[in-house]
């Protein structure tokens, strides 16, 4: 599966959301989140709202997904922070 097609996902089902996803072999993912959605949620939770995001694509044609999950406060706190382009590299 391309990484911009797991983005649109999750931008489908995560208003607001800013994502980047990246991949070596299409089949292990890394994913970026910053999403107004995550405010007052543990990162379980912000874990959760992305795989549901994926559905039953998790363990078929996405193999393995490392999620950083942030708000936007939280991305803006950072001290190398800079939002993602929205543009998902492979």
């Amino acid at each position: 599966m391309d990484p911009e097609q797991i983005a649109e996902l999750i931008r489908s089902a995560i208003p607001g959301a800013q994502v980047q996803v990246r991949s070596d072999d299409n089949t292990h993912y890394a994913a970026l989140v910053i999403a107004p959605a995550f405010v007052g949620l543990r990162g379980l939770a912000r874990h959760q709202l992305v795989y549901r995001a994926l559905g039953e694509r998790v363990g078929r044609e996405i193999h393995a997904l490392s999620i950083q999950a942030h708000t936007p406060e939280e991305w803006a706190a950072r001290p190398t922070a800079a939002p993602p382009s929205g543009q998902s590299r492979n």
